[in-house]
C-alpha cells in the first residue's frame, strides 16, 4: 500500500507541473480549467431571443474587468493571480465597457442577419449573470447564437450552453457559433450533431490531463516492478 501511495504521490506531482508549465505563460489567466460558464438560450415573444451568461469562477469576473479596464493593474498579486471581492459584481455591471463586451462577444443572427442586442443585468451579477435581448428581423425559428466570451483572455474557457427542446452545446475557442432551434421541434439529427462535434473539444482538455496522469501512473508502477526485480 506505502509503494502505491508513493506512486500516486509522484503521478499527482508530475500532473500538477504539467498544468503549471501550460500555465506559466500568463500567470494571471485565473482558472480557465476550473468551473465553466454557462449560456441559456431562450425565446422572448415572436421575434426575441434571450442569452444569458453566467461566468463560471468569481475571480474570472474580476480578471475580465482588469482586461476592460474596470479596475486598476494593482489588482494582480505579485504571483499573476486575482482575488474576487462582493464589490466587483456591482462594478462590472454598471461599467459600459462590459455591457459593450458582452454585445460583441454574443452575437445572434437569423439567416445570415444580425438581430440587436441590448444587455440587461441581473440583481445579482456573480451568481445569476448578465441577459443580452436580442431582436430578430423575423420570427424566431433557428438562429445562429455566437459566443467568445472569455476566449480573447484565454482559448482554453469552455462554455456549457443550453437551450429549448433540451438543446445542449458546448462553446469554446474553436467552436463558437451554433444553430439553436427556438420554436417548433428540434430534428434528432442536428441535435446529435451539435452535441457530438461540441462535446469532444469540451473534453479535449480534460482528457489530455486524464492521459497525462494515467501515462504517470503507469511509468511509476512499472518503474516500481522493474526496481524490485533487479532487488
Amino acid at each position: 500500500m506505502s509503494a502505491l501511495r508513493h506512486v500516486w504521490r509522484r503521478s499527482w506531482c508530475l500532473l500538477a507541473l504539467v498544468l503549471m508549465v501550460g500555465l506559466a505563460a500568463d500567470p494571471a489567466s485565473a482558472h480557465p480549467f476550473g468551473a465553466p460558464q454557462q449560456i441559456e438560450v431562450t425565446a422572448v415573444g415572436d421575434h426575441g431571443v434571450r442569452v444569458r451568461w453566467v461566468v463560471g469562477g468569481t475571480d474570472d469576473l474580476t480578471l475580465l474587468g482588469l482586461a476592460l479596464g474596470v479596475f486598476p493593474k494593482d489588482r494582480v498579486m505579485l504571483d499573476g493571480a486575482v482575488a474576487y471581492e462582493a464589490s466587483d459584481a456591482v462594478a462590472m455591471a454598471e461599467a459600459p465597457a462590459f455591457a459593450r463586451y458582452l454585445t460583441e462577444r454574443i452575437t445572434v443572427a437569423q439567416d445570415g442577419r444580425p438581430c440587436t442586442g441590448e444587455v440587461r443585468m441581473t440583481a445579482d451579477l456573480a451568481v445569476d449573470g448578465a441577459d443580452v435581448l436580442f431582436t430578430c428581423p423575423g420570427p424566431v425559428g433557428t438562429v445562429a447564437v455566437t459566443s467568445r466570451m472569455l476566449t480573447d483572455l484565454h482559448e482554453a474557457y469552455r462554455t456549457l450552453a443550453r437551450g429549448p427542446h433540451g438543446q445542449k452545446a458546448v462553446y469554446d475557442a474553436a467552436h463558437e457559433s451554433v444553430d439553436w432551434t427556438i420554436s417548433g421541434s428540434r430534428p434528432a439529427s442536428t441535435q446529435g450533431a451539435a452535441a457530438v462535434s461540441t462535446g469532444r473539444s469540451a473534453l479535449q482538455q480534460l482528457s489530455v490531463v486524464g492521459g497525462v496522469l494515467l501515462a504517470a501512473v503507469a511509468a511509476g508502477v512499472l518503474w516500481r516492478r522493474r526496481r524490485g526485480r533487479r532487488a
